[in-house]
């Protein structure tokens, strides 16, 4: 617990930090791919597993109450994390990837048809851009794209222009880019799709970390993220959606736990969101992911953005003073991360001369090629930032930066 914004404190609370790669002291800049887990996630996982192991909801036993308990505990906590009108349209899935393709196999697979459009955008993760695809393929629904300028903000007078087709049935769309940190105007994007009929699926992978998500003032239909962004553990995401619609939607895996009845002359569906997982749950790590949503609210959510952007304003100062480097992606509205290109440099042998020097960051497309082919680049290397960066760290970067740049001319 914290009671203000102490990164001495705060960085004690990440045990991972406290290492040494290759000589010298870890600098964490991939926190777009993955965050790092407070000790308390890593504590929460050691309990269950030794004191609360047991399968969830149908055993009656000391043990799978106790498991039951802490399951559905973090489903309460995701309620008042994300204002969602009640906690039976939280639905557990394995992360962002699963969510997108639930919705695009049941919702889609009910509603699209030859002819239906799929607006998605140039920024999207290729989580959001295959399975609408492959339903597309199957539909004979046509996925469209939404436009990005060059500074990476997204062109919204065609986005308006793509709207007025009559034949637009959904929207999906990340709220901020993990290529080059764009926050998208999602309220504006919602509103204008709700006008012409349109669903909206929202990916907030990107966008839980940083600042906080109301999916009722935002009037979201569907919002997808992993907890593995937010400080929890891997292998669990959320889907959210409005209940109408999900109530509408078939079950996307038959098994365990999403039925009421089941007999060879027909089977009852369960109630939500026992519709939706089927099978034996990530139980350890749903579990311990409400304690990443605790130690998140310990912290000043203010003083957290600030942290946040007084590291992206240095990063971005200091990479611009470097001959020959450019940033790709200077949005007005960003969160903390800096994809970059430098003249004559491949991203990669950026990247593997800089873990020598103990320093990690992504290389590559990041999963965005046609956003790369937008700018007509192979990949860019990409600093991202967490709340438990520092200004101090910024400079050992630069530093080992500038002497790859020196081992590569």
């Amino acid at each position: 617990m914290v009671d203000k914004f102490d990164i001495v404190q705060v960085r004690k609370d990440f045990p991972i930090l406290d290492q040494q790669v290759n000589g010298a002291p870890l600098v964490y800049f991939d926190n777009a791919a993955t965050t790092q887990k407070p000790q308390v996630v890593i504590d929460a996982l050691n309990q269950y597993y030794t004191q609360d192991n047991a399968n969830i909801h149908r055993g009656l036993h000391t043990l799978a109450e106790r498991a039951t308990t802490g399951y559905e505990l973090t489903r309460t906590k995701l309620k008042d994390f994300l204002n969602t009108p009640s906690t039976d349209q939280i639905i557990f899935t394995a992360g962002v990837t699963a969510g997108i393709n639930l919705v695009a196999q049941t919702f889609g697979r009910a509603n699209f048809s030859k002819g239906d459009v799929i607006l998605v955008s140039n920024l999207e993760h290729h989580s959001n851009i295959v399975p609408w695809q492959m339903i597309a393929q199957e539909t004979g629904a046509e996925v469209q794209v939404i436009p990005v300028d060059e500074v990476g903000v997204l062109d919204m007078e065609a986005y308006g222009q793509l709207l007025t087709s009559n034949r637009v049935k959904l929207v999906a769309v990340n709220h901020v880019s993990n290529a080059i940190g764009t926050i998208n105007p999602i309220k504006q994007m919602i509103d204008m799709a709700h006008q012409v009929g349109a669903k909206v699926l929202i990916d907030g992978a990107q966008s839980v970390a940083h600042f906080d998500i109301d999916v009722q003032a935002l009037d979201m239909d569907f919002f997808v993220f992993s907890a593995h962004k937010l400080f929890g553990p891997t292998g669990v995401g959320v889907l959210y959606g409005k209940r109408e619609i999900l109530e509408s939607m078939p079950p996307y895996q038959g098994g365990g736990e999403m039925i009421k009845e089941v007999s060879f002359s027909g089977t009852t569906y369960n109630e939500l969101p026992y519709k939706f997982e089927a099978g034996t749950p990530n139980i350890a790590d749903v579990y311990a992911f409400g304690f990443a949503l605790d130690y998140l609210k310990s912290l000043p959510a203010d003083a957290v953005w600030e942290q946040e952007k007084s590291l992206l304003d240095y990063a971005t100062e200091q990479l611009s003073q470097i001959d020959g480097l450019r940033i790709v992606g200077q949005a007005p509205e960003k969160i903390a991360v800096v994809s970059f290109v430098i003249d004559g440099v491949h991203p990669q042998d950026v990247g593997v001369l800089l873990d020598k020097f103990g320093v990690a960051i992504r290389t590559g497309h990041h999963c965005a090629q046609p956003l790369m082919a937008r700018y007509d680049i192979v990949g860019t290397c990409r600093a991202s930032f967490a709340f438990y960066n520092t200004k101090e760290e910024i400079d050992l970067f630069i530093k080992a930066l500038k002497r790859c740049l020196m081992m590569l001319s």
